[in-house]
């Protein structure tokens, strides 16, 4: 029985080891969907700042928002 034991809790070491990797690798891609999603939320915005109030505005906010004189 005690071997029994032994192999079990292997196995559930194992298996938590296994999982750790798997929980990192998802909050990885999903820290790097994250930026992309706030990328795409940034030209959305300059996009329905171009439609409202016309290219050149866009531009000037996109211009102060990168620090371009």
């Amino acid at each position: 029985d005690g071997k029994k034991v032994m192999d079990a809790e292997t196995k559930i070491a194992v298996h938590e080891a296994e999982c750790s990797l798997r929980y990192k690798a998802i909050e990885d891609r999903l820290d790097r969907g994250q930026k992309k999603m706030d990328r795409i939320k940034i030209q959305l915005n300059i996009l329905l700042v171009a439609v409202l109030f016309g290219p050149g505005v866009a531009m000037d906010l996109v211009k102060r928002f990168l620090g371009v004189p």
